[in-house]
């Protein structure tokens, strides 16, 4: 039996473990992929354009919405963020596991325009242990950091809106959750 495509959007508040989180799916998982979001954000220290993100200017971002090349895309902490929405298409198509990593907002819109997504909300154990996980983390300054800390909260208040939640707690255990979680979403599409 061929594998089932599927698109898994995993969301939840800056600092959370999402990219430890999804390097273990993808790791446990070999016919899955992370979608490579566009930003208008600078790079941080040790990401690679492309690999990372897809490092672009405002303007042109503006014109990838215009031209509907975006799967969604939403502003925060100042920058735009989007998912180019062919390569995901693509990707699926071919059977794989397509993780997307965006904020909330994002994984709302990409329920909307892909019903069948499952929609996973990372959450922290606290919103202490959050705030010391993004300010050990050391790559934005107290102003920006206080900023992310700030939008915690209402971006917790839409985990109704996600298929599944899962709490990062314990990094192997998170990772086994998920995999079970998607596993399970694959099997309820094979079966239809």
């Amino acid at each position: 039996m061929t594998s089932t495509g599927l698109v898994v959007v995993v969301t939840g508040p800056s600092g959370v473990g999402k990219g430890s989180v999804h390097r273990g799916v993808r790791a446990a998982l070999p016919d899955s992929t992370l979608s490579v979001s566009v930003t208008t954000r600078a790079p941080r220290p040790g990401e690679v354009d492309g690999v990372d993100y897809r490092f672009i200017d405002r303007e042109t971002f503006d014109q990838m919405v215009e031209r509907g090349e975006l799967l969604e895309w939403a502003e925060y902490a100042g920058n735009l963020y989007g998912t180019p929405r062919e390569p995901v298409a693509e990707e699926v198509a071919k059977g794989k596991v397509v993780v997307l990593d965006i904020e909330v907002q994002g994984a709302l819109q990409v329920k909307e325009k892909v019903p069948d997504a499952l929609l996973i909300f990372l959450a922290p154990p606290s919103l202490a242990e959050l705030e010391r996980r993004l300010r050990g983390r050391g790559t934005e300054d107290d102003d920006a950091v206080d900023r992310r800390l700030r939008a915690a909260p209402e971006q917790m208040a839409e985990v109704d809106a996600f298929d599944e939640i899962v709490i990062n707690d314990d990094l192997d255990r998170c990772i086994h959750e998920m995999l079970a979680v998607i596993d399970r979403a694959r099997h309820s599409r094979t079966s239809r």
